[in-house]
């Protein structure tokens, strides 16, 4: 795993020099002629995500480094709101001693310090030690609605500082002191003594602690970042080796995966249930956007879906494009893409540290092929069937297992997403929270979630059975046919009665799906009654259609159905009523719903 975000990180130009990193900055202090001269927006605000200007390379601490500073370090030239700008300590009690005033003294003495290389820094420095200054600062980062965390800079006489490569000299030498200072205040064993690197396989010199990674706060993460790799317990040590030597990496590996889950994290990732999903590909060609095949499973935007039909056409143009790749690569017409190889990471965070909860890598083709298979196998019968359904994206169907999304267990979507993405099977304990849902949307008289039907038929599917999207009336499985029985009989009480309000799913179908034996043979009977109420044609036409369904499991009723025959009763029921509105045009949608 490690190697690869390293060779991502090489590939996209993010190899950076330990010490500095790329920044997405929002603000900056506009200084002129030695004065103060307003507050710059950075970036553009009409972005639904602004996030700022991005700067290629900016001074960076790493935390271990910070903390040599007793907790009041800052990182240099670019640096938080409130640090920057001083925003006080609302009791008075707490201000003497203050962290955030010692943070705005230690950003003021580092540019002071650097101005001896970088004159112009000088200025900078006796602006915002004015406490004038400080309180219009705040003042219009206030107006703009700036938070504390944001990230704020400097533009002196037109340009920014951070811009300029005249600091890194003297950033070289300040880093170095910071180096030589904790070497003096630790023991290391093995300090001086070259290790084999994890990621890369060379002797290198190990380094102590590893930068974090940012972007996971909205899934566990600190706001400080979270460590990937650490070891700050003894019980983490062994033969002697402290800290991160257990893991040995050079400096400039261990900063490069950083770099690499930082950009990943910041512009390629998609939330997942308690989770962050990132992924790319390794190949000689590049993967576009409209041939990423992960993409293809996410959830159109917000403004996609405002329209059913939309909806649909965004999804059926995703299964479309997934099986002319498939076919292209399988003809040789894509021989660009057969060396390409996808690599998908599933993150979160957790006490200060990132769990890598799924780490997935293989063949481009084959995650095409997985994809293409993740649509075929949960494509079902429309509810009035008129076709069948737009294939579903991932977080759809992860929906159709609860009631809301945010209430899906953790580990049931990164079991659901390795089927989507590995093609593997339909996790028996997902099955069941569907299956549930579908039962009470039933019962309520609601709707039927087609990814969850969808979920169903997939699940037999991945299993080995045979399962078709439309109404199979060759199935083998009598419990299907008892899902089909219930629907007949559904609909021949609406015929006889109407609307009663709780008909006969609303007040037996949980019995009939898991008791068809106690239960299917007294309504039939009951059916008879109703079948009086129907004109003689009608009533024959009825009749025969049950007798039929009856015929194929008189003598193989089952007493009790597992939740997998249960979901094999919901799917016959789906589809039987499914081909009864698609071959009943005088059917009005009162009936569509209650039978």
């Amino acid at each position: 795993m490690i190697d690869r975000l390293v060779s991502y990180a090489r590939s996209e130009g993010l190899i950076a020099e330990p010490g500095f990193t790329p920044k997405e900055v929002k603000w900056a202090v506009d200084i002129s002629d030695g004065r103060y001269a307003g507050l710059l927006s950075l970036g553009d605000p009409e972005l639904k995500r602004h996030s700022g200007r991005r700067f290629p390379c900016c001074p960076d601490l790493s935390q271990p480094e910070l903390t040599v500073f007793k907790g009041v370090g800052t990182h240099f030239l670019v640096a938080a709101c409130d640090q920057v700008a001083l925003y006080p300590e609302p009791d008075p009690r707490k201000r003497e001693g203050c962290k955030t005033l010692q943070k705005h003294a230690f950003f003021i003495r580092l540019l002071r310090d650097a101005s001896e290389d970088v004159p112009q820094l000088a200025a900078a420095a006796s602006v915002l030690e004015d406490p004038s200054v400080l309180e219009k600062l705040r003042a219009d980062l206030a107006a703009h609605k700036a938070k504390a965390t944001d990230r704020i800079t400097v533009r002196i006489d037109g340009d920014f500082p951070v811009e300029s490569d005249a600091w890194h000299p003297w950033w070289r030498r300040f880093r170095m002191s910071i180096a030589e200072r904790k070497a003096e205040t630790r023991k290391r064993p093995s300090q001086g003594r070259p290790m084999v690197c994890l990621a890369t396989g060379q002797l290198v010199e190990p380094e102590p602690t590893h930068p974090k990674i940012s972007g996971l706060v909205d899934v566990g993460g600190q706001s400080a970042g979270s460590v990937l790799i650490g070891y700050d317990k003894a019980a983490f040590r062994s033969y002697g080796l402290s800290q991160s030597e257990n893991g040995a990496m050079s400096a400039e590996t261990a900063t490069a995966y950083r770099e690499a889950l930082n950009h990943l994290l910041s512009h390629h990732s998609r939330k997942l249930v308690g989770a962050k999903v990132v992924h790319w590909y390794q190949g000689r060609a590049k993967v576009e956007k409209e041939e990423d095949p992960i993409a293809w499973l996410d959830e159109p935007p917000e403004e996609e879906r405002e329209q059913e039909a939309l909806q649909q056409q965004e999804s059926s143009a995703a299964q479309r494009r997934a099986a002319e790749l498939l076919d292209a690569l399988r003809t040789g017409k894509r021989p660009d893409l057969l060396d390409s190889r996808y690599c998908a990471l599933t993150l979160s965070g957790s006490g200060g540290r990132v769990m890598v909860r799924e780490w997935m890598e293989g063949a481009f083709e084959e995650l095409v092929s997985n994809v293409n298979a993740w649509f075929n196998d949960f494509s079902i019968v429309r509810r009035d069937g008129t076709g069948l359904t737009s294939p579903p994206k991932f977080l759809a169907v992860l929906a159709s297992t609860a009631r809301e999304l945010n209430d899906v267990p953790a580990p049931h979507a990164s079991v659901l997403w390795q089927a989507a993405v590995n093609g593997r099977p339909i996790p028996r304990q997902v099955m069941a929270l569907a299956l549930a849902r579908v039962r009470i949307a039933l019962i309520r008289d609601d709707p039927v979630s087609h990814a969850g039907m969808g979920l169903l038929k997939a699940y037999h599917i991945r299993k080995g059975g045979m399962m078709t999207p439309y109404l199979n009336e060759e199935h083998p499985e009598p419990a299907y046919h008892c899902g089909r029985l219930m629907a007949l009989l559904a609909r021949v009480q609406y015929a006889a009665l109407g609307d009663v309000g709780a008909g006969l799913v609303q007040r037996y179908y949980a019995a009939a799906s898991a008791t068809p034996a106690l239960v299917l043979g007294r309504l039939i009977r009951t059916s008879q009654f109703h079948l009086n109420k129907l004109e003689p044609g009608l009533a024959y036409w009825h009749e025969t259609r049950i007798a039929q369904v009856w015929g194929r499991i008189r003598d193989r009723v089952p007493a009790v159905l597992s939740l997998e025959e249960q979901s094999l009763f919901a799917l016959g029921y789906y589809q039987q009523l499914a081909f009864d509105r698609s071959t009943s045009p005088t059917s009005n949608q009162k009936e569509n719903n209650h039978a």
